[in-house]
This record gives C-alpha cells, sequence and structure tokens, in this order.
C-alpha cells in the first residue's frame, strides 16, 4: 500500500464527517425518555424556554437577609424549599434552608454558625450580596441553546434536560451495524476472532446497534457476496481482516467493485490499512485484522462516524523513556501505562511489562500483541520524542 495513495487523519475524519452529515439529513427521526438518552444523537436543538434558576435559592443554611442593612434584624419567618415566600421589609429577616427560594427583599444568606440570635432578634457577621445565593438566571437564560441538533448525549445530559424541563427528547434513530469477520483461519476455527466482541461492545457503547454475522473464508466470490448482502441489510458494514495487500486479502477488492471507495489507507500506525466506502446505501468500514490495530481504527475512524468528530480529550504526561519513529509521514498511535513518578511509560518499550521496542517504536507487532489492551491511554507522535518530554496522553477512561 503506497504512502503517497493514503490520506491524512484529518483528512479521513472531514470524509467520514462529509458522509455522516449527508446520512443524518434523510435519518428517521424518533421520541425517547430521558432515562434512554445516553449514546443518542439529537435530532433538534434544545433551547431553553426558562431562566434557571427561576428564583434566588439557598445554598447554606442560615438567614435569608438584606446585606445593606445593619444589625440588628428582626425574624419573622422561616422558609423551606417547598415554599414560596412573602417579601420581607427592611429590618427583618427570615431563617432559611438550603435549597429554599430567596424573599424578595433579601438579597444574601448568613450561615447559621455565624448568627447570634436572641428572642428573634438576629446578629451576625457582615456580608456582601449574594453571599451564598444560587442566582435566578445564573445557571442558564432563557432562550440559551444549551444542546444542538446533532450533539452526542450522555447519561449526564439526563440532569441538565430534567431540570429544563425535558422528559422526552427527539433523537435520530440509531444505526444497525453488521459485523463480519474474514479469514480461513478464523472461519475454520483455526485462530480466535479477537476482533469482533471489542468491536459489537464499542459500537453498542457509541449509540449503534450492532450484529455479529459470523466469518468467511479467504475466498473472493465468498467474501464478495456476502458484504453485498449485508449492505442491503445494515446502515453500516465492518468487517475485519482481508484489508492489506496479500493475495487472499479481497475485501478492498470486493467493496470496490460493489461500490465507491472514500479513502483506502490512512497514515496511521497501527492501523493503516483501514479504508472506508459506500455500497447502496449502506457505509463500509474494513478494518485491519490485527486486534490492537482494529482496536486503534475504532477508537480514530468509528467513533467519529457514530458520535460525531469530537476533541480527543488529552492530558500532559511526561514520557518515561524515549520513544523514535520508524518511518516519517505517518502519526504514530503509542499506547501507555501510567506510572507512580506521574510518568507515563510507553507500552511495548523494553522497560514495560510487554517488552517489544528498545526506542523505535514497532507498530507491527504491538497490533497483533492483546496486552496492550491494558494501557491506560495512548499520545500520537509524528516524530521522534526524547524522555521527559511532555505528550499529550489521550485516557482511555475519558473515552468509550
Amino acid at each position: 500500500m503506497s504512502a503517497e495513495k493514503m490520506v491524512t487523519r484529518v483528512q479521513a475524519l472531514l470524509e467520514i464527517a462529509a458522509i455522516r452529515e449527508k446520512l443524518m439529513l434523510n435519518r428517521a427521526i424518533e421520541t425517547i425518555s430521558i432515562e434512554e438518552i445516553d449514546g443518542r444523537i439529537l435530532a433538534e436543538p434544545i433551547v431553553s424556554e426558562i431562566d434557571l434558576p427561576s428564583e434566588n435559592h439557598a445554598t447554606m443554611d442560615g438567614y435569608a437577609i438584606n446585606a445593606n442593612e445593619e444589625y440588628p434584624l428582626e425574624l419573622v419567618d422561616m422558609v423551606f424549599p417547598e415554599d414560596f415566600p412573602e417579601a420581607i421589609a427592611m429590618g427583618q429577616a427570615v431563617r432559611i434552608s438550603t435549597g429554599a427560594v430567596v424573599p424578595e427583599g433579601a438579597n444574601a444568606v448568613l450561615k447559621r454558625e455565624d448568627a447570634i440570635v436572641n428572642d428573634n432578634v438576629l446578629e451576625g457577621l457582615d456580608i456582601e450580596s449574594g453571599t451564598y445565593i444560587y442566582a435566578k438566571g445564573s445557571n442558564v437564560s432563557k432562550g440559551e441553546t444549551l444542546f444542538d441538533k446533532g450533539a452526542c448525549l450522555a447519561a449526564r445530559d439526563a440532569i441538565l434536560l430534567l431540570d429544563l424541563g425535558h422528559k422526552n427528547v427527539k433523537v435520530y434513530t440509531r444505526f444497525s451495524v453488521g459485523i463480519l469477520a474474514t479469514g480461513t483461519e478464523i472461519y475454520e476455527g483455526k485462530h480466535e476472532d479477537l476482533d469482533s466482541a471489542m468491536l459489537c461492545g464499542l459500537v453498542a457503547s457509541w449509540g449503534g446497534v450492532p450484529t455479529y454475522e459470523g466469518s468467511v473464508p479467504d475466498e473472493y466470490d465468498i467474501v464478495e457476496k456476502r458484504i453485498e448482502e449485508l449492505s442491503e441489510k445494515y446502515d453500516v458494514v465492518v468487517t475485519t481482516g482481508g484489508t492489506s495487500v496479500g493475495k487472499r486479502d479481497y475485501v478492498v477488492k470486493a467493496i470496490s467493485n460493489l461500490g465507491g471507495i472514500h479513502f483506502q489507507g490512512v497514515l496511521v500506525r497501527p492501523g493503516k490499512p483501514v479504508t472506508m466506502a459506500s455500497i447502496g446505501n449502506s457505509v463500509i468500514f474494513a478494518v485491519p485484522g490485527k486486534p490492537i490495530g482494529a482496536h486503534t481504527v475504532a477508537i480514530l475512524f468509528l467513533r467519529p462516524f457514530f458520535r460525531g468528530i469530537e476533541k480527543l480529550p488529552t492530558i500532559d504526561v511526561k514520557i518515561a523513556r524515549k520513544v523514535k519513529v520508524s518511518r516519517e509521514g505517518f502519526e504514530y498511535i503509542v499506547p501507555v501505562v501510567f506510572g507512580k513518578k506521574e510518568e507515563a511509560m510507553p507500552l511495548g518499550h523494553v522497560d514495560s511489562s510487554l517488552r517489544i521496542f528498545d526506542d523505535v517504536f514497532n507498530s507491527s507487532v504491538l497490533s497483533s500483541s492483546t496486552r496492550a489492551v491494558q494501557a491506560d491511554g495512548f499520545f500520537i507522535m509524528t516524530e521522534n520524542v526524547e524522555r521527559g518530554s511532555v505528550v499529550k496522553v489521550v485516557p482511555y477512561t475519558a473515552i468509550k
């Protein structure tokens, strides 16, 4: 596979985004309850019709006062979260519970432990206006767009959506996904299929509906026929194996004959043979068969297809060993484990628990090394990285 014909990761992501946008234009919409939103894609923007909070609320148990007035103040009432209090006059204050509406005329809350009360006469510390008050509209303003159309929702978004009064939301229907392994060694049961279970789990976590469709041997007619069948059945087809340039790597040839290729090969290692195509109304992702390469490809390219293009979250960490690139012009996806000294050890380095390379990153062997799934994250490098350099690590805990 010639590097000149491959695309960069950014070019591949732009192509994925364009194809995804076209698919979403005619995508069916359904209404779901708020408990089901995790991983779903919004079909309309969410605009607040109210201020949040709609009133000033106390964030501390104590006394609602006008901070501009001098003590002593007369205590005239007690306010709980379920109450709608009346306004207080000059020289007055009320006892108030956390979460309760602050009555009109009060602009601060004096903590209980900072107060002295005798016979409903309040004395206390001088405080500023706004102290311990969750101010009206400070969280959300009426007319503010909180979620854009096309946003991928997470379970935590239910908190804000419910606060806005949304118990149901409109989302796009899920993509149906057929996952097909290729390779005679897998088909005959001589080698375990290490990719499909992982891909099914990831696709489900990204809001897709995966179905494992078994395996096919490395026979061109069978490969082509099966891919054609699945393309008529599913919105998305993901194949594993058969993407390289070997004599029996038939997947890319088959999808090329059946449809149109968007890109073939990306300048990343591991995972460079990844291919994206369309057959009829179905999108095809041909993923390399080596398991760590398949996982890398899934994170970098399948995830953005299902969730939308997002900037990968990173943390700055010092690298514990020098790592060299084996060839310029590629992005290298280097797995790491976090050490006790706030450093990241390249997993696969001879000083790590998985001993593959000394200083030149070996993506080929690492791509097959199943122990690499124990990495805490990865960083992307395009040039040699010196020991002690700060790299941007994508923690696996921050992405699905």
